[in-house]
């Protein structure tokens, strides 16, 4: 097991490119089943996440050839429609090939979803939304069997706007006979991306970036190539790591046109942030100012960085508060932050936090993906050495978060 050292305390200034998004990348990857031939995705991140859904469609019988961050996958043939447990379990974003199998193979079985340990998020939106639009669900302890004679166009409404349910039903109703309209979508940018890419491919889809899409389905879809925009919350990490440890720094390639409510929220905090074309400018100066922020579904702040919140919050000026509306167990990394002389409190929902300046060096462990990020940004605005274990969540989502925060003045390395 890796281990990553930062040595903190140091102002930042560089300049970094950011990769494509996981995000993004992995239900496009997905949406390949449902053609019979290739789809080219170019500005793939070269990530665990990544490669873990590469086994996983060619397991089924894809062939995917990953070079230079572009990603060829040919799915003429689809031989099983099985997702193992081990890649269940590894990866929570197994779960959205249920509705481009199910579209494109009238059958698939899976297994409850792992991934990080940020909360219960049940799949109960996915699995009633695929049953209103004709599939039959069976559920045998973790593991689920879905099948279908024909999956048809329906009106599915989302009770809450779930980025995977919205991805389930978008895939699922491509290839479905008839019209699906569901309200209630997630309004994420990679929902957006998703529905150009099967634009692209010839799927008709209305509606595309609002709450309500009207899907008609289609009998084939055809070859395309897409690129993959930039990972929006790899921006915000970045983003976070100037301020936390003060400097300035570029990142091109980055998402500002996606990133408003977290810009906003920097601005309010003391930084100077400025989009320019494809490269997003940042300088602090001070120490970052205490403000109160609340998670919530695009276009709020996001959930994956509250973690990034929390450090801020916690090398401010006065208290702020932290509210997370989305998934209960992202304050996992406050008992982390608290080793380093984070000053949190958690009530429930909601954490307080008296920001200290600064932190101190610690041993300290990643508890999941974000998490594991946000403690290397800590680690930039302590006091000493910092030392985080289990580092295998954070390259689930980024590339080389050493390579990145080196080029950005950062003093940290990956010890094996």
């Amino acid at each position: 097991m890796s281990v990553i050292v930062v040595q903190g305390y140091c102002p930042l200034k560089g300049e970094v490119e950011i990769q494509g998004s996981k995000n993004a990348a992995l239900p496009m990857m997905a949406a390949a089943l449902l053609h019979k031939g290739t789809t080219i995705l170019k500005h793939v991140p070269m990530i665990q996440d990544v490669f873990c859904m590469m086994g996983i469609l060619e397991s089924m019988g894809c062939k995917c050839c990953l070079k230079d961050r572009t990603l060829a996958i040919d799915a003429r043939e689809v031989a099983d429609t099985e997702v193992s447990r081990e890649d269940g379990k590894a990866m929570r974003s197994s779960i959205i090939v249920l509705g481009a199998l199910l579209g494109r193979c009238g059958e698939a079985k899976a297994y409850y979803p792992g991934g990080c340990s940020i909360g219960s998020r049940p799949i109960d939106l996915h699995l009633e939304a695929l049953k209103q639009m004709g599939a039959e669900i069976e559920e045998e302890g973790e593991r689920i069997r879905a099948g279908t004679t024909g999956l048809r166009g329906t009106a599915v409404s989302l009770s809450y706007p779930s980025v995977g349910a919205t991805e389930n039903v978008l895939l699922a109703a491509v290839r479905a006979e008839g019209v699906t309209v569901l309200t209630g979508a997630a309004m994420e940018p990679e929902i957006e991306q998703l529905c150009r890419l099967l634009s692209a491919m010839g799927a008709r889809i209305e509606g595309i970036g609002t709450s309500r899409l009207r899907i008609e389905g289609v009998d084939s879809l055809k070859d395309t190539t897409y690129h993959v925009p930039g990972d929006r919350i790899v921006t915000g990490t970045y983003l976070s790591a100037v301020m936390a440890a003060g400097g300035e720094a570029v990142l091109r390639k980055g998402s500002a046109e996606h990133l408003g409510c977290v810009i906003g929220t920097m601005r309010r905090m003391g930084a100077e942030i400025a989009a320019d074309g494809d490269a997003i400018r940042i300088r602090m100066e001070e120490r970052p100012r205490a403000v109160s922020i609340e998670t919530s579904p695009y276009p709020g702040f996001p959930t994956d960085l509250q973690s990034m919140a929390m450090v801020l919050l916690s090398v401010s000026q006065g208290r702020g508060d932290l509210k997370e509306t989305v998934f209960e167990g992202r304050f996992a990394t406050a008992k982390q932050l608290h080793k380093m002389g984070a000053e949190i409190i958690i009530e429930g929902t909601k954490a307080r936090i008296t920001g200290k300046g600064f932190l101190n060096g610690a041993a300290v462990q990643a508890c999941d993906l974000r998490g594991g990020a946000a403690l290397a940004v800590a680690g930039l605005a302590a006091r000493g050495e910092t030392r985080i274990t289990r580092c295998h969540h954070i390259y689930r989502g980024y590339e080389d978060i050493c390579r990145d925060l080196k080029s950005l003045g950062g003093s940290i390395q990956r010890e094996l």
